[in-house]
């Protein structure tokens, strides 16, 4: 399925060859213009403001913009959910500390070093219309980042790490201008005091280490395309020691040969030829219940139900199920043999001839007088 979204490139107005410097400078501009305090009430400005965001959280990230660039947004599809809070903004000061600095400039200096839940997870799990109806429980293999064990995340061998020789281990930088005095996050150690000296030789100064991680999700019976369910902190690990994302199995159930689902109504057809049809005839049909015998009333007509209580899908999250309708297709042989002709020339010979046309139904009546 291609993207519905617009590009987050085409979004930012960037190339996507972009450096860091750019995408900022780009999403400065498109978020000071169109920040939901400088355009009150103007539910367009905030659509572009909350789109420019979204599209700046990926890109500014290298793991999410790496995923963006090979997979489109499915694949960041948990990060950008994740990753955009729509209430991250609330003031317009807001921006001026995370764009400019001027937060840092006032004693944010340690904010890199806050602690941050991890990112949602979703994986896209197929199932059959026999799992919807019996429920089922099932085995995962969810790709995830977990933290490094030699390391603990800090991207050094024990012992690899030192002061931060430009900060000296404060993580900031003072600056002193008259009276006013102004800090700023260290870019040299980004906010933590120190840095790597020796590379941890078990996750190659990543932190984290790329698994696959087997989980069992119970799927109950009921559920839907695109039912959401949630596996609590099976997601990406948190910054800074933070709690763990959510995972998000969603579901894609698999078309049925024989039967339809509407809603809790399952649907199928069965053909009858044109004696059946006439003279009545029990055809035996295989359900989720077993083998149950559909009882097709003589006389029966092409597009008749008949209903089998109870025998639908089952609520979810409810008691109870709804109902399976047998449609009935009365078949005309398109060939016959000629003992098969001669029999129906002769039923053809006793039956009434009816070939007038139908009369109108009341409503038909009732638009011919207004028309």
């Amino acid at each position: 399925m291609a993207d519905s979204k617009q590009d987050y490139y085409e979004v930012l107005g960037v190339p996507k060859d972009a450096d860091d410097q750019t995408l900022k400078s780009a999403y400065r501009k498109l978020a000071m213009k169109f920040h939901p305090d400088r355009n009150p009430g103007d539910h367009a400005a905030e659509e572009k403001f909350k789109g420019a965001a979204e599209a700046y959280g990926v890109l500014s990230d290298p793991q999410k913009r790496a995923a963006y660039d090979r997979y489109g947004h499915q694949g960041v599809q948990g990060a950008a959910a994740q990753g955009f809070d729509a209430g991250a903004f609330t003031d317009f000061s807001d921006i001026l500390g995370d764009l400019f600095g001027f937060g840092e400039m006032f004693g944010g200096g340690q904010r890199r070093n806050r602690v941050q839940r991890g990112e949602d997870v979703r994986f896209d799990l197929e199932i059959t219309l026999e799992d919807v109806m019996q429920g089922k429980s099932a085995d995962l293999m969810v790709p995830r980042l977990d933290p490094c064990s030699r390391c603990n995340t800090t991207g050094a061998e024990p012992g690899g790490m030192s002061s931060c020789p430009a900060c000296h281990g404060r993580g900031e930088m003072i600056y002193q201008q008259g009276f006013l005095s102004i800090r700023r996050t260290c870019t040299q150690c980004g906010g933590r005091g120190q840095i790597v000296k020796r590379v941890c030789t078990q996750c190659k100064g990543e932190g984290y280490k790329r698994t696959d991680r087997k989980l069992k999700v119970n799927i109950p019976a009921g559920v839907d395309n695109n039912t959401r369910l949630r596996l609590s902190q099976e997601g990406q690990p948190g910054a800074n020691g933070g709690p763990p994302g959510d995972l998000y199995v969603v579901l894609k159930v698999k078309d049925h040969p024989v039967f339809e689902r509407h809603e809790d109504q399952l649907h199928c057809t069965v053909p009858v030829n044109m004696a059946q049809a006439a003279l009545g005839t029990d055809v035996d049909l295989l359900t989720f219940d077993g083998l149950q015998t559909v009882k097709i009333p003589e006389g029966v007509q092409n597009g008749h139900q008949v209903r089998l209580k109870g025998l639908g899908v089952p609520r979810l999250n409810s008691h109870g199920r709804g109902d399976l309708f047998v449609h009935v297709e009365v078949r005309t042989p398109e060939k016959l043999t000629r003992e098969q002709r001669k029999l129906l020339e002769q039923l053809r010979d006793l039956l009434p001839v009816e070939n007038e046309p139908k009369e109108k139904g009341l409503f038909e009546k009732v638009k011919d007088y207004f028309m």
